[in-house]
């Protein structure tokens, strides 16, 4: 099994600039997008949770560019839990370009930093990452390590 979960996608003409590079922000939508199919694939019961009152906040999301894409160039976005806290999960995303033999070249990196709160909006509160999305998620956390959390 790998250790990270994958979505595979193929960079379109409105994701594309003038000269033919991505938009910075379709980086970011590329993240929200492969949590979600995680979601749809692996802990659907969450989702089930999300149209009742769990909310899921993102708090922090970056990207750092290695190198550029453009339109047709197909991706894999690789998503591996960085962190686990009480209500909070952090992810990493490999953004991986693949070309027409195969070759792998690693031409993004991100981060997301999610919140977990239940009750209306008005007044919501921190509550535990659901049990299923930790169990979920196990086949995907980094290695354990002498002292780590994860």
């Amino acid at each position: 099994m790998a250790d990270h979960f994958e979505y595979r996608h193929v960079v379109g003409f409105e994701e594309t600039n003038l000269v033919g590079n991505v938009y910075y922000v379709n980086y970011l939508r590329w993240q929200g997008r492969c949590r979600e199919l995680f979601l749809r694939a692996h802990a659907p019961e969450v989702l089930a949770d999300v149209l009742g009152d769990l909310k899921l906040f993102t708090l922090k999301v970056d990207c750092e560019f290695f190198a550029e894409i453009g339109v047709f160039d197909e991706l894999s976005v690789r998503m591996r839990l960085a962190e686990l806290r009480q209500t909070q999960l952090e992810f990493t995303f490999d953004y991986v370009r693949i070309d027409a033999g195969g070759a792998e070249r690693l031409v993004a990196r991100g981060r997301q930093r999610v919140a977990f709160m239940r009750g209306p909006n008005t007044a919501t509160v921190p509550t535990p990452v659901p049990a299923a999305l930790v169990r979920a998620l196990e086949a995907y956390a980094p290695s354990p390590r002498p002292g780590s959390s994860v």
